[in-house]
């Protein structure tokens, strides 16, 4: 069979697949191997739920401010939050909440200056949501938080900014997807590089097919390490943090400032590397660009912790394969590389490209005429031939502010954002199979893009089960 050049499906079918109601059963034997018809799987009951647009009586002029409130008040969420502040919009922003009292202060501070109103500070972001005025959040929480605080949001009548990775699991994903819908409310992940014109135009170039045929993707994140971590010993939580509050939807746990400050160690509040350290903005614009190819049919991650056999949950080296059928995609992710950089200033918002070799972030798209190198966070793209040829580029700028706007734009029109929710499932969804690929044994898994189930190992798909603490629950009822 020929070699498909470019891959492109519409937003109802988020997956690649039929919507139509359909059903299969599979049955496992003791070590979890598909054997034959027991248990049951469906096409998810999200996909018939996805709608292209909104309705139009639900505008808000652009006269009217719109009204926002950041919820999660770390480095990032405060850059993001002076960042739409700054963008020159008709809005305001109105709260901003964090459990830990001792964030915050500056996205206040610096919000008060801009805006000639101080933000109300509070730690529940209940309340709010009880505020009819507000129009929309930008949620900024640990990863764990993600989904339910989206979800909650998207019943109180408020649109949504969530930042990658979108969920925890992949039911997580699915159940955002339906509450966008049911109560259609616009979320959009944070997926800034969904923003950058030239991702649109690496687009378009891959579709002509002055690539050729797509053979393989190689997309790394390789941060600055080796960095040591020491375990602190739990102890009482301080009285400037809601601990109880902070855990949300996670396991039980007492406090413990390293579970508290360096949350992308663990499992049951990160996705780890391939999460936090923001692999999945060169995946997912690698998925944009090839034109939306769906869901893999398996998938391999091997890792370890090579460099600190510490206690940490997460590795600190993986090298994950997906298997598209007809072409393969690579994502490695660690932190044993301080030789490897991200892109500076210098390129994200000027003229020149990365210095492709040791760039910590770049994607690699190999076709049987030629190859592509890809930068995220406006770093362009270039084309090269044999013998380092260059035959073509597009450059651009850091598309956060574009992003934003877009967010802010989709507000008032209805219209569904750059960065949709059912894209962010569908990019989060590797992540999610790469890790549990490397929780059950570095073992290879194969799944069902059709009914988004793993099909070889229950191990895997009870991992990806999550439960949740009484309050905080989230059910396939949204």
């Amino acid at each position: 069979m020929k070699r498909r050049k470019f891959f492109q499906i519409s937003a109802a079918g988020a997956a690649g697949v039929s919507l139509a109601a359909s059903c299969k059963s599979f049955n496992r034997d003791k070590d979890g191997i598909n054997q034959g018809e027991s248990v049951k799987s469906e096409i998810p009951d999200y996909r018939k739920t996805i709608k292209p647009t909104f309705s139009a009586g639900k505008e808000k002029p652009a006269s009217d401010k719109v009204i926002l409130a950041l919820i999660g008040a770390g480095s990032w969420g405060t850059n993001l939050i002076l960042e739409a502040a700054n963008a020159g919009e008709n809005m305001m922003i109105k709260y901003v909440c964090d459990v830990d009292d001792e964030r915050g202060g500056r996205a206040i501070a610096e919000l008060e200056k801009i805006q000639g109103f101080k933000p109300i500070a509070v730690r529940d972001m209940r309340k709010v949501y009880d505020d009819k005025e507000v129009d929309g959040v930008f949620i900024e929480t640990p990863e764990h938080w993600h989904a339910l605080a989206a979800i909650w949001a998207c019943q109180a009548g408020k649109d949504v900014y969530v930042e990658k990775t979108v969920s925890h699991s992949i039911f997580e994903g699915q159940q955002m997807i339906k509450a966008a819908m049911k109560y259609e409310r616009i979320v959009q992940c944070g997926m800034q590089n969904r923003s950058a014109d030239y991702a649109i135009t690496a687009r378009d170039y891959i579709k002509s097919g002055e690539l050729g045929d797509i053979v393989s993707v190689h997309v790394r994140e390789l941060l600055d390490g080796p960095v040591p971590f020491n375990e602190k010993e739990n102890s009482n939580a301080p009285d400037t943090i809601d601990w109880d509050m902070w855990l949300g939807p996670a396991p039980e746990a007492p406090y413990n400032v390293s579970r508290h400050k360096s949350w992308g160690y663990y499992w049951d509040y990160s996705g780890g590397y391939v999460t936090s350290g923001g692999s999945i903005h060169q995946l997912d614009m690698a998925r944009m660009v090839l034109g939306f190819p769906g869901l893999p049919k398996s998938v391999y991650c091997s890792g370890g912790r090579y460099s600190f056999n510490d206690k940490r949950d997460v590795p600190d080296y993986q090298m994950t394969t997906f298997d598209f059928g007809d072409w393969v995609m690579t994502l490695e992710t660690g932190e044993c590389t301080p030789y490897m950089q991200k892109e500076g200033l210098d390129v994200r918002m000027g003229k020149i490209y990365p210095k492709w070799m040791q760039n910590s972030t770049r994607v690699d798209i190999l076709g049987t005429k030629k190859m592509m190198y890809l930068g995220r966070m406006g770093g362009g793209w270039q084309v090269f031939d044999k013998d380092e040829k260059l035959v073509t580029q597009d450059k651009g700028i850091f598309p956060l502010k574009a992003h934003i706007l877009n967010y802010i734009d989709c507000i008032r029109t209805r219209k569904q954002p750059n960065g949709s929710i059912v894209e962010g499932h569908n990019s989060s969804v590797h992540i999610h199979l790469a890790n549990l690929s490397y929780r059950t044994g570095n073992k290879q898994l194969l799944f069902s893009p059709e009914y988004e189930t793993i099909l070889n190992d229950s191990k895997a798909a009870d991992l990806d089960n999550l439960t949740y603490r009484q309050g905080f629950e989230l059910s396939g009822d949204v």
